[in-house]
């Protein structure tokens, strides 16, 4: 067996072993139905050892396996959906634009990623799956806005976390994961 198709070998069985870890993680929402948008955080933090090891291409393969068995086979459609639509390929992006823009625009470009990502997945969650959105009525027409702006002030604390738990990463585990896998 040559060097490169050790390497793709290597890749693909990482991917494997990634997108299962995610999807495990996913089907746990069937399990406790509380952490709806705190697994699919996880299975999302997952993909920054491909976006680190493997590379961004293979990162979004992984991400869309992930999301198509968690759309076809999860039992809760609004956790398939908030990975599909910003848990997974939030780690991706992140790697992609944060080597490229001053702070600021930065996190401009970061909260206009959320935002619209956020929007769109309840769309899709009320207007494709059919989940109504019945709580939002019991507490008025501001709600809405409250917690899109609640849920930007967790989106800081979720970014800080993925950039220390990428930090972590590659000061204390990474070396371990490339060993394992065999990795030059």
């Amino acid at each position: 067996m040559g060097k490169d198709s050790f390497q793709t070998t290597s890749k693909t069985a990482l991917g494997g072993i990634v997108a299962a870890l995610s999807v495990v993680t996913m089907f746990l929402t069937a399990v406790i139905p509380t952490l709806t948008y705190a697994l699919p955080a996880v299975a999302g933090v997952l993909l920054v050892i491909m976006v680190i090891d493997v590379g961004k291409k293979w990162a979004f393969g992984v991400y869309a396996a992930v999301s198509l068995l968690s759309l076809l086979v999860l039992p809760d459609k609004e956790a398939a959906v908030m990975y599909v639509f910003f848990f997974g390929h939030y780690p991706i992006f992140k790697a992609i634009l944060e080597g490229r823009f001053r702070r600021v625009l930065l996190w401009i470009l970061k909260f206009l990623l959320f935002n619209v990502s956020v929007v769109l997945a309840y769309l899709v969650i009320i207007y494709v799956f059919q989940i109504p959105f019945d709580e939002m009525e019991e507490y008025g027409k501001w709600a809405v806005l409250g917690l899109l702006v609640l849920g930007n002030v967790v989106f800081v604390i979720y970014d800080i976390a993925l950039s220390r738990l990428i930090t972590l990463y590659l000061l204390k585990w990474r070396k371990s994961v490339r060993k394992l896998l065999r990795f030059k």
